[in-house]
C-alpha cells in the first residue's frame, strides 16, 4: 500500500485493488485477504472457508468506531450512525431505530439535526456503499479516491491490513481432488460455495488424477459458468438468472499430488 502511494506521487498513477494471497510455508497455507475476494478449501467434498469478505456491512462497527474517534473525516456531510432508511427533515423530533459502533441490535433514539446527514454506510448487500462511494472496506491503493463532488477522502476508512487464516496441510491426508479455490467477487456474486464445490468435483472426475491440466479446466469452467451466455437480455446463467458482470479471476490449487490418491 505504501509502494502504491509512492508510485502515485512519482509516476502519477492512480487507482487501487483488493488483494487475496495464498502462501505455502513449512507445511502450512497462509491465506491473507483484504477486500471482497474469497478463498475456500474443498477437502473430501467438505467446504472449509479460508477468508471472509470485507464490505460496508461486515465492517460496519469498525467504520463507525473510526468515524466516532475522528469525526473530521466525515467532512460534516455524513453521520456515523446507521438507520434502517434515510431520515427525512419532517421526522425531526420523532423516534427512529438506529445503531452505533457498539451495537449489534437496534434501539430507538430521538431524531436530531445531525441525523439528517447522509449515513456513513448506505444500502444493503452488493449495493451497500461506504460514504456513497465504494463497496469494499479493505484494499490497496485508492489514495486519491474522494466522495463525489467533495474533498472528503475515502482512504482513512479503506484499510490495507488483511485478515490471515492458516491451514496446516500436515494434519490431513490430501488426495488430488482436494483443492484451494481463490476467486474474485465476480465468481462469488453468482456462484455460492456449494455450487463451486460441485463444479470442482464434476470436472476433476472427468480427468485422470495425474493430468495437470485438470485444475486449469476447473478454473476455466468456473469462469464460464459464472459469466453465462450472452443473450438478448444480457449475460445469462443456465437457470436464466443474470450472469456476473464483474471481472472473474479464479485459481484452483491442488493440495495433494497423484501419489496421495486413494
Amino acid at each position: 500500500d505504501d509502494q502504491i502511494e509512492r508510485e502515485r506521487a512519482s509516476q502519477h498513477l492512480a487507482g487501487g485493488c483488493c488483494a487475496l494471497a495464498a502462501i505455502y510455508l513449512m507445511g502450512k497455507f497462509y491465506v491473507a485477504n483484504a477486500g471482497d475476494s474469497r478463498a475456500i478449501i474443498i477437502r473430501n467434498g467438505e467446504i472449509i472457508p479460508m477468508s471472509r469478505e470485507f464490505t460496508p456491512e461486515t465492517e460496519r462497527q469498525r467504520l463507525q468506531f473510526l468515524a466516532l474517534l475522528r469525526p473530521e473525516l466525515l467532512g460534516k456531510e455524513f453521520t456515523h450512525l446507521e438507520f434502517p432508511r434515510r431520515i427525512q427533515p419532517k421526522e425531526l423530533g420523532k423516534k427512529m431505530l438506529y445503531r452505533d459502533q457498539n451495537m449489534n441490535g437496534w434501539a430507538y433514539k430521538k431524531i436530531e439535526e445531525d441525523d439528517l446527514k447522509f449515513p456513513l454506510i448506505f444500502g444493503e448487500g452488493k449495493k451497500a456503499r461506504m460514504m456513497a462511494t465504494i463497496g469494499v472496506t479493505r484494499g490497496l491503493g485508492d489514495h486519491d479516491l474522494k466522495v463525489f463532488s467533495s474533498n472528503i477522502h475515502i482512504k482513512p476508512f479503506l484499510s490495507c491490513f488483511p485478515e490471515v487464516r492458516v491451514y496446516d496441510l500436515t494434519q490431513y491426508e490430501h488426495c488430488p481432488d482436494d483443492v484451494l479455490v481463490l476467486g474474485t467477487d465476480g465468481l462469488w456474486d453468482v456462484t455460492n460455495d456449494k455450487e463451486v464445490a460441485a463444479v470442482v468435483m464434476e470436472v476433476l472426475t472427468s480427468y485422470e488424477p495425474n493430468d495437470p491440466c485438470r485444475y486449469t479446466m476447473v478454473a476455466q469452467e468456473l469462469v464460464v459458468r459464472s459469466r453465462g451466455v450472452l443473450k438478448e437480455r444480457g449475460w445469462r446463467l443456465a437457470n436464466d438468472k443474470l450472469g456476473s458482470g464483474d471481472d472473474i479471476s479464479v485459481f484452483v490449487i491442488p493440495l495433494g499430488g497423484p501419489g496421495n490418491y486413494t
